[in-house]
């Protein structure tokens, strides 16, 4: 039985050990974060090893028209998506070992000359410490204390005179960290996770629930997501309570001003659920889709009704998939473990002087390769780089597409020839059998 608290123990942990670059400063920035776990059961049932294999911070994706057609900007830097993506460099790494005859701790050979398939009792857990956006974050409301977005109140509580006016999502912040990525952020704007205005508005309402507790009565509720609805689905009706949002649709995440082409992560773990996490490129290499078995989240609000909704639910239909795919349902637990830099920590441990609490602007990605396990973003860039250097490799993150398609290139080149004519052979029947 998978432990919730030893996965968020052995995730905040791994996280503690990374270098200080990008990482929040305490007490003012919070960030979110989310991780792969590799599980390998030994012969000896009771013999089992939990190792983090990626693990990603972050809650930021870039504009539309910030994106490249090049695949040298990293288009959507949530932490989920980091973590997997992350994932996938480990993914090919093993499989550079495998196809070279060295060890792997993953892959095995197939039945399938030139494919390769999980080792025999090697498994992969997702983590993140926040439920993820979209679909999974419209929960309904139990503590005020606890949330993360602004309650949907009939009564707008005043707050002039209180410290002067509030800040709108689109003016930039006084304690805007000046270590921050040098680029123009007009150019490459980036797109909180959840809109700016959503979290000053919930960290006055707690500041103020003692006081409003005895006017304002208590009303069946649900949380408020950023990530708007795509088009040509039911938009949210946007109605009082429990009608504000419509679910089980797909969304888009929010931006301040200009709107993003990253769908939310609820929805792209329910893709993983069916297509696997391993991406198009790796399928080529693979017998099985490689999907998560469990997704564990951290203490937050939470629903597990919604998780199942957001998560399962709305692929469980699905048919007629290729060989090789199917339909994988992980399973949905919850630790009681919090991250120490979610928003509700950093609120509670800020200090007098250090201004208005922020998203960390950075993403970190860290996985278990030997060579550059550590990248750090900005922007959709490395974080640091200057003007003069966008659009060279100096600039590029190693998550972006570009990057991790040589990889895949250095993959394919370390494989030998006939294994890959196998291969090719395969993906061919596999077309046409679409068609």
């Amino acid at each position: 039985m998978l432990d919730p608290d030893e996965v968020s123990r052995l995730c905040y942990e791994r996280f503690q050990q990374l270098p200080r670059r990008g990482k929040p400063e305490p007490g003012r920035e919070w960030t979110l974060l989310a991780a792969v776990l590799q599980v390998t059961r030994k012969e000896n049932p009771d013999s089992v090893e939990k190792e983090v294999v990626s693990m990603g911070t972050g809650t930021k994706c870039i504009g539309q028209t910030a994106m490249s057609p090049n695949g040298d900007v990293l288009n959507d830097s949530h932490a989920e998506v980091i973590a997997r993506r992350g994932c996938i460099r480990y993914l090919i790494q093993q499989l550079h070992e495998a196809v070279s005859g060295r060890s792997s701790s993953v892959f095995c050979p197939s039945d399938q000359r030139g494919k390769w398939k999980l080792r025999p009792g090697v498994s992969f857990v997702f983590f993140t410490s926040h439920t993820p956006c979209g679909d999974a974050s419209i929960i309904p409301m139990k503590d005020e204390q606890s949330q993360p977005c602004p309650p949907v109140t009939p009564v707008q509580v005043s707050h002039e005179g209180g410290g002067g006016r509030k800040r709108k999502a689109d003016e930039p912040s006084e304690d805007q960290n000046p270590k921050m990525s040098r680029l123009d952020l007009k150019e490459t704007e980036q797109v909180d996770r959840r809109d700016t205005e959503a979290s000053e508005s919930w960290a006055d309402s707690t500041e103020t629930s003692v006081e409003t507790s005895d006017v304002v009565p208590q009303v069946p509720d649900v949380h408020r997501t950023g990530a708007k609805c795509v088009p040509g689905v039911p938009a949210d009706p946007l109605q009082p309570g429990p009608g504000y949002h419509s679910t089980g649709v797909l969304r888009v995440k929010p931006g301040r001003g200009e709107p993003t082409l990253s769908l939310s992560c609820s929805d792209k773990l329910a893709r993983w659920g069916v297509l696997g996490f391993q991406g198009a490129l790796l399928s080529h290499y693979l017998q099985e889709a490689l999907y998560f078995t469990a997704v564990v989240v951290g203490r937050c609000p939470y629903s597990p009704e919604v998780m199942l909704r957001a998560l399962v639910t709305r692929c469980s239909q699905v048919s007629d998939l290729p060989a090789g795919f199917s339909v994988r349902p992980p399973v949905l637990l919850q630790s009681s473990l919090e991250f120490p830099f979610s928003q509700a920590q950093t609120e509670l441990h800020r200090r007098d002087g250090q201004g208005r609490i922020s998203p960390c602007g950075a993403a970190i990605s860290w996985c278990n390769v030997p060579d550059q396990p550590l990248d750090v973003t900005a922007n959709g860039y490395k974080h640091g780089v200057t003007r003069k250097v966008l659009g060279t490799p100096k600039a590029r993150s190693l998550l972006c597409k570009l990057e991790l398609f040589r990889s895949f290139l250095s993959l394919v080149s370390a494989t030998d020839p006939s294994a890959l004519r196998t291969i090719k052979n395969c993906s061919t029947r596999d077309q046409s059998k679409e068609k």
